[in-house]
């Protein structure tokens, strides 16, 4: 991970522009840099992964052109040489200086070309074009807003723009803007048709897309490690590196201390692959400590993607503490394209599809969100196999219908392409999902509920309800949510759209809470 900050004015002193650039130190701790540029000022704070030289640091020049990028270019190598080939220079092996030379061959439609996580900003000397662009799931985090002098800032974090813009608004994913205009250029979860692939064939093609996936998402110039619960698709995710690297991967389990339901699946599958396991344990008060942190670092008010992240942090924490790992790679993003435990009430495959992708476009405002805020605000960066773009868009266009859960187990297309091959052990494979909130403890959610009870009184939470109208908080746990973002992010509760929530108009799921445990299926899952 690392952190971009731009703003396009001349208003506004080098030092204060630092400062704010500073304020997402933990994304980009190795080394800073602002630089006066012709449009305003451009900073980049830099977690060194590839090309770990000076000459790697951003941003970019080519003349006055520049370029900074928080971002992951895939298969960048070729390219590379390709663009060599064509008589480019190169002073790093950084990634992202194939950047500008790829604009100088694609122009705007570059975007459209890359197989990358990124958020950039860009500028055009010729043409004066200031431009920032985000990657179709919005796995780099992008944010903007205006000055009081009516300058457009583009920042990393919302926390880099907060006392800097009016209004924070995050960059709508798979779009660039140019001058003033911003352009959609994907919308990765449209399908304008389902092919027609026979079952066989979706099973060989999410295996092999899933692999291809991993694989990239294995270089790096630092140290790789796995974030690992012992459900379906974290295990997948370690499964794969593990056989494709050839060697024991590092992987890393949480749980509390009474009642973990995730440690034992994850040692059972690190066993399996002869991984280097490692299990962190916390307890009623590391969590209730790490609360306000947490919502800190998030920038979100909603109840299911803080109660998810607080293992998340923790587990992150303890890495960047005791490890040299620079990169994890985690099983974020299958969920919204196979299905949730909630999905299984879906009426029809048109109903599933719809939520699919709903799903997938909101990914940047929960999932997504988490993994990146948890792992970058320790000096981490995520990588996120299932959100290959490859992949992603092969599975959005599978049938609905076969992905409709009449298998009599959630996930039946994913778990079936790995059946054959020894991946897993049977016992995981066909596992029951188990949201990450609940199985790192059920303890560990009802505590912070018993703890946010001691906090208001049923009045007090009925009053400060009304005084936040927009998705105002309906428990005395969302109102301490509430409350600590309002802290960090005063007025900026429009950035999430409304709480994550089961589809209440589909039966089954008329529900006042997030977790699966309240759903009927639950079932095994909490075993």
């Amino acid at each position: 991970m690392c952190c971009i900050l731009g703003y396009a004015g001349h208003d506004l002193p080098a030092q204060a522009f630092t400062e704010h650039l500073l304020c997402a130190a933990s994304r980009g701790p190795d080394a800073h840099r602002v630089e006066k540029t012709e449009f305003g000022l451009l900073g980049f704070a830099r977690l060194s992964i590839m090309g770990l030289t000076p000459a790697g640091m951003q941003p970019f020049f080519r003349g006055a052109d520049c370029v900074a990028c928080n971002g992951e270019l895939y298969g960048f190598r070729a390219e590379k040489k390709r663009l060599e080939a064509e008589g480019y220079t190169f002073n790093s092996n950084s990634d992202c200086e194939i950047i500008l030379p790829l604009y100088y061959k694609y122009g705007l439609e570059m975007f459209s070309h890359l197989d990358a996580e990124f958020a950039m900003i860009l500028y055009d000397s010729r043409r004066k074009w200031l431009i920032a662009a985000r990657d179709p799931i919005g796995i780099r985090p992008l944010f903007y807003g205006y000055s009081r002098s009516g300058h457009i800032a583009f920042a990393s974090e919302a926390k880099n723009l907060v006392g800097l813009v009016e209004k924070i608004y995050p960059f709508p994913v798979g779009s660039y803007y140019c001058n003033g205009k911003f352009v959609r250029y994907c919308d990765i979860a449209d399908v304008p048709a389902p092919h027609g692939d026979d079952l066989p064939a979706i099973f060989d093609n999410i295996r092999e897309k899933l692999i291809a996936g991993v694989e990239k998402r294995l270089d790096a110039d630092t140290p790789v490690g796995f974030l690992l619960s012992g459900g379906l698709d974290s295990s997948l995710v370690c499964a794969i590196a593990a056989r494709r690297l050839g060697k024991p991967i590092r992987t890393f389990a949480i749980g509390m201390d009474t009642d973990a339901i995730d440690l034992k699946y994850a040692r059972q599958v690190a066993d399996y692959l002869g991984a280097d396991h490692t299990e962190v344990i916390i307890d009623r008060d590391t969590v209730l400590g790490a609360l306000e942190k947490v919502v800190s670092v998030l920038g979100t008010w909603d109840i299911t993607t803080i109660r998810a992240s607080v293992g998340m942090y923790l587990v992150c924490q303890y890495i960047h503490e005791h490890t040299d790992i620079r990169v994890l790679l985690t099983g974020e993003i299958s969920d919204e394209l196979f299905g949730y435990k909630y999905t299984d009430y879906a009426p029809t495959a048109a109903a599933f599809q719809a939520e699919s992708q709903k799903r997938v476009r909101e990914l940047y405002m929960y999932d997504v969100l988490r993994a990146d805020r948890c792992i970058s605000a320790n000096s981490l960066e995520a990588r996120v196999p299932f959100g290959d773009l490859d992949f992603v868009r092969y599975v959005m266009a599978i049938d609905p219908a076969k992905k409709l859960n009449t298998y009599g187990k959630g996930k039946y297309l994913l778990r079936k392409a790995f059946e054959a091959g020894g991946w897993l052990p049977e016992s995981i494979l066909w596992r029951e999902k188990a949201a990450f909130s609940d199985a790192v403890g059920h303890s560990m959610v009802d505590d912070i509920k018993q703890y946010a009870e001691t906090l208001y009184t049923d009045a007090e939470l009925a009053e400060k309800a009304k005084k936040t109208p927009y998705c105002a908080p309906y428990t005395k746990e969302s109102l301490l949510y509430r409350e600590l973002f309002e802290k960090y992010y005063p007025g900026q509760g429009g950035m999430i759209v409304d709480y994550w929530m089961p589809n209440r108009a589909w039966p089954g799921c008329d529900v006042d809470d997030p977790s699966a445990r309240v759903l009927q299926n639950y079932g095994d899952s909490g075993k």
